[in-house]
C-alpha cells in the first residue's frame, strides 16, 4: 500500500507521519486509495516463509470475508472485497487446509483496515494500519492439525477472565502448565484447535500480550470470542467498543473449518453506553447478513458449532438477557442443520440447555446449549492452596477448570457426532470424594440410630435432568438418587468458613453459592453398624458412560 502513495508521503517516517498523511487526504483522495486495497490473493504457500514467492500458485475457490460481505477466490486466487476502515478481513479456514503462525502464536488468517485514525481509547483500539489489505496465505491442513483421521479435538475455555498480573499467573500455573504436562506431544496440546469464550481479561484490556503469551505456549490454533469485559469502555458506540479486541485477536465475528465440523465465532456482546444495563446479548444486522451468506454454502454433514459468550437462553425467567427476536432469527436460520451445538459462556456455572418452542427453537429435536464453566472459575477468589492459587470453585459447585470437545467423522451417509468432559484443573490423582466428572458431599459422622434425613449430596458436573444417579453404601445394591435444585453444600460451607474468619482467608472470598441444576441428594442409613462405611456414587454421564465417585462415614454410639 505505502509503494502507492505519493512521493511525499514516503518522505514521512514512523507511524505518526502515516497518521498525519491519511488524516489530510480528501474524502476522493481516500477513494482512489480503497482502489488500492480492493483486492488480494490466497495461495499455497508452499515454502511456509509466509510470502508469496515464485511459482506459488493462488487457491481457487476460498472463502474471504469482511465481517459482511463474502467472496470466493477466482481461479487464479484473488478475491475482491469493498476497503471499508475499520472492518477485519479474513480467511475462512478451509477444512482441507491450515493457516500459518503468527510470530505472537495466533493463528494468521486476518488483517485490520484502519486507514484512517480511529477513536482515541485508553487501551488503543487499532491503530492506522494497512494489513487488512494483504494476501493469505494456506498450509496444507497436516501441518497444522494434531487430530487422529476420525476426529477432531477442541479445548473449550469459558472466561479466562484474569484482572491482575497475578491472575494471569494463576492461568498459566492451574490451567496451561498442566495441561501441558500431561500432553502427550512435547510442547503442544494434546489437541487440533482451541477455543476462549469471551471474558479474555476482565476490564484491563493492557493484559491481552500477557494472556496470549501463556495461550500461545499450547501450540495449537487459538479463536478467540469477545465477551462483555472485553470491551472498549470508553468507546461511544457498540461499533468501536470491541476496537482493542480486534487490534489483538483479529475480527468478532468469523467461521473456521475443519474436516469434521464447522464453527461460527459471533460477538454477541451488544454494548449500549449511558444505559443500564451497559450491554446486552443479541446479534448485529451485519452478522446476520455475514450468517445469511456463509450457512447458505455451509456442509451440512459436518457438526455446526456456533460459538458466543453471552447465552441464548434467560438465567432468571421474565428477564431478557438475551434479545429474544435476536435468538428466534438465529434458531430460524440454523433449523436445516442436522447437527447443531451452541458454546456459551459468561455465567460462571455450567449448565445444558435444550431448546425447544418456548426459546423459539423449531427443530426435529431440541437443540443443545452447552454453558461452559469458567477457566477462571469463581472470578480467581477463595483460598489459596500450598500452590498458592487460589481454590476458585464455582458458585454452582462445579470447580474451575476447561472443557474437551470431541467431534467425531460421521459413517457416510450419516451425522456427525460430538462428545464432551469437564477437565478439573490440577486435580489430584488421589483426590477423596472428587473426579473430573463428580464431586461428593457427606457428614464426617452421624450418630448410629439417629434420624435417617442427613444428606449424601452428588454435584454430577456435566449432568442434567436426564442424568441416571445411584449411590451404594458397602458393596450393596445400587439406590436411586434425587436431583435437587438447590446450592452445593461444599460451597456453603466455604461461605460460612469466610463469614466466621476474623481475617481474609483469601485476596478475595468464595463467591456465594446459587443453586446448582446437576445436583443430586441421598439419604445416608444410620441403622447399620458402628464403625467405618463405605460410600460409592455413579452418574451415567451422555457422552463419557459411568462416572463413579467415593466417600465415606463413620456410626458411633453416643449416650443421651
Amino acid at each position: 500500500m505505502a509503494s502507492n502513495l505519493p512521493r511525499t508521503s514516503r518522505a514521512l517516517s514512523g507511524l505518526a507521519g502515516l497518521t498525519v498523511l491519511l488524516a489530510s487526504l480528501s474524502p476522493t483522495a481516500l477513494q482512489a486509495r480503497a482502489h488500492d486495497c480492493a483486492e488480494g490473493y490466497v495461495y499455497l504457500d508452499a515454502d511456509r516463509d509466509g510470502h508469496r514467492g515464485p511459482g506459488e500458485a493462488g487457491v481457487a475457490g476460498v472463502k474471504v470475508s469482511d465481517g459482511v460481505a463474502i467472496v470466493e477466490t477466482d481461479a487464479e486466487g484473488r478475491y475482491r472485497l469493498p476497503a471499508v476502515d475499520g472492518r477485519s478481513r479474513f480467511v475462512i479456514k478451509p477444512p482441507d487446509h491450515a493457516v500459518p503462525m503468527r510470530s505472537n502464536g495466533l493463528p494468521d488468517y486476518w488483517g485490520n483496515l484502519q486507514r484512517r485514525p480511529g477513536p482515541a481509547l485508553k487501551y488503543g483500539g487499532v491503530p492506522v494500519a494497512g494489513d487488512g489489505c494483504r494476501d493469505f496465505a494456506l498450509w496444507p491442513a497436516g501441518e497444522a492439525a494434531v487430530a487422529d483421521a476420525d476426529g477432531l479435538d477442541v479445548l473449550v475455555f469459558g472466561d479466562p477472565q484474569p484482572k491482575s498480573r497475578i491472575d494471569v499467573d494463576y492461568y498459566r500455573r492451574d490451567i496451561v502448565e498442566p495441561l501441558l504436562a500431561a500432553s502427550t506431544t512435547p510442547g503442544r496440546a494434546d489437541a487440533a484447535l482451541g477455543i476462549s469464550l469471551g471474558d479474555i481479561v476482565n476490564d484491563d484490556l493492557s493484559l491481552y500480550p500477557a494472556m496470549n503469551a501463556i495461550t500461545a505456549r499450547m501450540s495449537i490454533p487459538w479463536l478467540h470470542v469477545p465477551g462483555n469485559h472485553d470491551l472498549d469502555f470508553d468507546a461511544a458506540d457498540d461499533a468501536a467498543s470491541l476496537s482493542t479486541f480486534r487490534h489483538h485477536f483479529g475480527p468478532d465475528s468469523f467461521a473456521w473449518e475443519e474436516p469434521q465440523a464447522s464453527f461460527v465465532v459471533l460477538d454477541d456482546v451488544v454494548y449500549r453506553p449511558g444505559q443500564s444495563p451497559r450491554y446486552i446479548g443479541g446479534l448485529r444486522e451485519s452478522q446476520f447478513e455475514f450468517l445469511r451468506q456463509y450457512l447458505a454454502g455451509a456442509r451440512r454433514d459436518r457438526l455446526l458449532v456456533i460459538a458466543v459468550h453471552i447465552p441464548f437462553f434467560d438465567p432468571v425467567p421474565g428477564q431478557e438477557s438475551f434479545r429474544r427476536a435476536d435468538r428466534e432469527r438465529l434458531f430460524a436460520m440454523l433449523e436445516p442443520f442436522a447437527q447443531v451445538l451452541l458454546l456459551s459462556a459468561h455465567s460462571h456455572m455450567q449448565q445444558h440447555v435444550w431448546h425447544g418452542p418456548d426459546s423459539g427453537w423449531h427443530g426435529a429435536k431440541p437443540l443443545h446449549e452447552y454453558n461452559v464453566g469458567a477457566t477462571c472459575g469463581s472470578f480467581w477468589s477463595g483460598v489459596k492452596d500450598a500452590q498458592g492459587i487460589p481454590d476458585t470453585t464455582m458458585r454452582d459447585g462445579t470447580p474451575n477448570g476447561y472443557a474437551r470437545l470431541r467431534v467425531s467423522a460421521p459413517e457416510p451417509g450419516g451425522r456427525p457426532d460430538y462428545a464432551l468432559r469437564w477437565k478439573v484443573a490440577r486435580l489430584p490423582a488421589d483426590s477423596e470424594g472428587m473426579t473430573d466428572a463428580v464431586a461428593l458431599h457427606a457428614p464426617k459422622v452421624l450418630r448410629r440410630g439417629a434420624w435417617p434425613g442427613y444428606g449424601l449430596y452428588a454435584n454430577v458436573f456435566m449432568g442434567d435432568a436426564g442424568t441416571r444417579v445411584e449411590f451404594r453404601i458397602d458393596d450393596g445394591e445400587w439406590q436411586p438418587m434425587r436431583r435437587v435444585l438447590r446450592p452445593d453444600p461444599r460451597v456453603l460451607a466455604e461461605n460460612a468458613a469466610d463469614d466466621a474468619a476474623e481475617a481474609l482467608r483469601g485476596y478475595d472470598r468464595q463467591s456465594d453459592a446459587e443453586i446448582s441444576s446437576h445436583l443430586w441428594r441421598a439419604s445416608l442409613p444410620t441403622d447399620l453398624d458402628a464403625g467405618e462405611h463405605r460410600v460409592e456414587v455413579r452418574a451415567f454421564d451422555r457422552w463419557q458412560g459411568e462416572q463413579r465417585a467415593s466417600t465415606g462415614y463413620r456410626l458411633d454410639e453416643a449416650q443421651p
